[in-house]
């Protein structure tokens, strides 16, 4: 939690308190649904909560922002972005129900107003959104096929609506075969002295 704070310092105490129940929501579901490693649990803040919130790291979201997190499992990137971001709406999508249960238990837990969730597939969603997040959930070109038609062709936010994902290792053959315009931000720029950031990256592509 100390590590949050310092790079996130103008928390107010309402989101402190949420980011600070996580920890012990997430053991406890964790323990009958395995959404975290079990030997990572211990580093929910490092390299679960603070790896979601490198996507605030790279935009300033407009009032009523809608997200879709696909892929959500337990619920990252999603609830700590909706944390960040109240005035923001977050729509959460998994395929496997027990862990959209976990994210969406965990949710109502904290007191988090803003998210809503599906168990399903990307294809059966039918809303729109300005952009679809997710978190090491599959190939970049599968994503950007399976977000296309999620995406809002209006756009209100500086950056244009599009997919952000948060993804690992040499992702250049992926890059290359999804033919379209690809920004490539290493997590390192944002977190300079966290060796797990030295092989991340934030992925841009608007849609």
């Amino acid at each position: 939690m100390e590590q949050l704070l310092s790079f996130f310092p103008n928390l107010n105490e309402e989101q402190r308190r949420q980011f600070e129940a996580l920890l012990p929501l997430y053991v406890e579901k964790n323990a009958a649904v395995n959404v975290i490693s079990r030997k990572d649990i211990d580093n929910l803040y490092p390299n679960h909560v603070i790896h979601s919130l490198s996507i605030a790291k790279f935009i300033t979201p407009k009032t009523a922002t809608r997200f879709c997190d696909l892929g959500c499992g337990g619920g990252f990137p999603g609830i700590p972005l909706a944390i960040m971001w109240p005035e923001c709406q977050f729509h959460l999508i998994d395929r496997i129900g027990k862990k959209v249960r976990v994210a969406s238990e965990v949710a109502e837990a904290i007191g988090l107003k803003n998210c809503t969730f599906q168990h399903g597939d990307s294809g059966e969603c039918r809303q729109k959104f300005d952009f679809v997040i997710s978190r090491a959930v599959m190939s970049l070109p599968d994503l950007v096929k399976a977000s296309a038609h999620l995406i809002d062709n209006r756009s209100t936010n500086k950056l244009p609506n599009g997919l952000i994902c948060l993804k690992g290792g040499d992702l250049t053959d992926e890059i290359r075969q999804t033919k379209r315009n690809v920004l490539d931000v290493p997590l390192s720029d944002f977190f300079p002295d966290m060796e797990y950031y030295s092989t991340k990256s934030l992925i841009y592509c608007p849609l």
